[in-house]
């Protein structure tokens, strides 16, 4: 598969990102060798609020088209967050298909471009741990204690942490 254009620049960008002394907290890998499915690892440094210290594993899902059509990100360690779907799928902007929103919601500029990469996916969902959007939430529960009940959100995402570091 790394043959084509698209298998060809994924596994250059992978490479990249395997050698990058600048990506603290952020490992990659492919499941069964191959290209388009990447298994990723963040470990979310402590100076981030809410998620510090958890270790999140997520997996990368590329279409033929990339880079253009956005990939799909789902979580596979459980993450209570506004704009994480309760089965771990990434709801973010960026992993929009390039298109008007027929909602009005997202102008395309917010949405995917072939500039995205792995790189500033994994940015902008780490950065987005720290700020949710709840205007257009994929987890309605998350969305409403983030705004209603910030203490018991805390304790929720605090869990989470617990549960990915293997503690009880």
């Amino acid at each position: 598969m790394a043959t084509s254009p698209a298998g060809r620049m994924l596994l250059g960008q992978l490479q990249q990102m395997q050698s990058a002394k600048d990506l603290p907290g952020i490992s990659c890998g492919l499941v069964d060798n191959n290209v388009f499915e990447w298994e990723v690892m963040l470990m979310i440094s402590d100076d981030v609020k809410l998620y510090g210290g958890g270790f999140f594993r997520a997996r990368l899902s590329f279409p033929p088209e990339y880079p253009h059509m956005p990939p799909k990100m789902k979580f596979e360690t459980p993450l209570f967050h506004p704009n994480i779907y309760p089965n771990g799928d990434v709801c973010i902007s960026i992993l929009h298909p390039p298109e008007e929103d027929k909602y009005g919601y997202e102008s395309a500029a917010e949405r995917w471009s072939p500039v995205q990469t792995p790189e500033t996916i994994l940015l902008s969902v780490i950065s987005m741990l720290s700020s949710p959007n709840d205007e257009s939430p994929a987890n309605v529960e998350a969305a409403r204690l983030w705004r209603e009940d910030p203490k018991e959100f805390k304790k929720r995402v605090r869990k989470c942490v617990r549960d990915s570091l293997g503690e009880e």
